[in-house]
């Protein structure tokens, strides 16, 4: 798979780094800094949804490989902690891999060790993306 720049868009938005891309296991590190936070000053949950969501996606995708592209059909988190600043860390490890669909379970954790988040995406293996968005 031909991967996209880590700073390309919303992944520069939300400062991501990608210490280990690969198809059984993606971990990605970013900064918790003001423009993540909703009012009360703590991380947004749409942030840990795009986090898991971006790392689900690369893992599956490297795993896909050459037989086509994935998209995400479903996204379930859960926030377990707050946070307000500190570097976090999202490890994705596969559920189950198909030949259509694929599952993935996403844990994110803090500098200690805790886990704030956690989710799981499903997503569709899809050999022709041609008609994807038309």
């Amino acid at each position: 798979m031909s991967q996209p720049s880590p700073t390309a868009g919303f992944n520069g938005v939300l400062g991501l780094e990608f210490p280990e891309v690969g198809p059984d296991k993606v971990v990605l590190t970013f900064t918790v800094e003001p423009h993540l936070h909703q009012p009360y000053g703590i991380v947004h949950g749409g942030v840990y949804c795009s986090v898991i969501e971006t790392a689900a996606s690369y893992a599956a995708a490297m795993w896909f490989g050459d037989r086509g592209n994935v998209v995400g059909v479903s996204n379930q988190t859960d926030f377990l902690r707050a946070v307000r600043e500190g570097k976090l860390t999202a490890t994705a490890l596969p559920v189950h891999r198909g030949r259509l669909q694929q599952l993935w379970v996403v844990e994110i954790t803090d500098e200690q060790g805790r886990t704030v988040a956690r989710g799981q995406v499903r997503l569709q293996n899809i050999e022709d993306a041609s008609r994807l968005g038309n």
